[in-house]
């Protein structure tokens, strides 16, 4: 055997080669993703690919007391599964619910300045709110914002408020 051909053999075997800490940073990846899945309710569980143990070991974490000593094990115990398991695919399920949940605060976040835009404005909000949701009932609607504005004069609690933001967010499940 050459030189040469001794540094080639040499060479393959460094490409798979992975340090001690390379590995444990691999593992603390899979634990981080692993110790996200108790946090999902069943119907988003149901939808994440895993095997059979890992689904169980996921229900039991679920069970336990947060901030437990059994919780930190048995999250650990999910890690450990993880390794047999399609992180990669796990992962994509997991984007995909926090962009639905990204979604979900935007629109929030949207129907709350509507409403504070109502509240405070005058007609020509009511009529850019309007040309957005021409389906909405004008009516109550007004009746709505009336009361709302009223309570918000007097200072009240802002139940009126929440009716009104109640009846914005109906609307806007009714156009999705």
């Amino acid at each position: 055997m050459s030189q040469h051909d001794e540094f080639e053999s040499h060479d393959e075997f460094d490409e798979e080669w992975v340090s001690k800490t390379q590995r444990k940073r691999e593992m603390e990846a899979l634990q981080a993703i692993g110790a996200q899945l108790p946090e999902l309710n069943q119907e988003q569980l149901d939808k994440v690919p895993m095997g059979d143990d890992l689904r169980r070991a996921v229900l039991e974490a679920k069970r336990l007391q947060p901030r437990s000593e059994a919780i930190r094990r048995q999250l650990q115990y999910i890690g450990r599964l993880m390794r047999g398991e399609d992180a990669e695919a796990i992962q994509q399920a997991l984007d995909r619910f926090e962009a639905g949940k990204q979604a979900h605060l935007q629109i929030f976040h949207k129907l709350e300045r509507w409403r504070d835009r109502l509240i405070g404005g005058d007609n020509n909000d009511l009529q850019a709110y309007l040309e957005e949701d021409a389906e909405a009932d004008i009516q109550h609607l007004r009746q709505l914002l009336r009361n709302a504005q009223k309570e918000a004069k007097q200072g009240k609690p802002a139940g009126a408020g929440k009716k009104l933001f109640k009846y914005l967010r109906e609307r806007a499940e009714a156009r999705l």
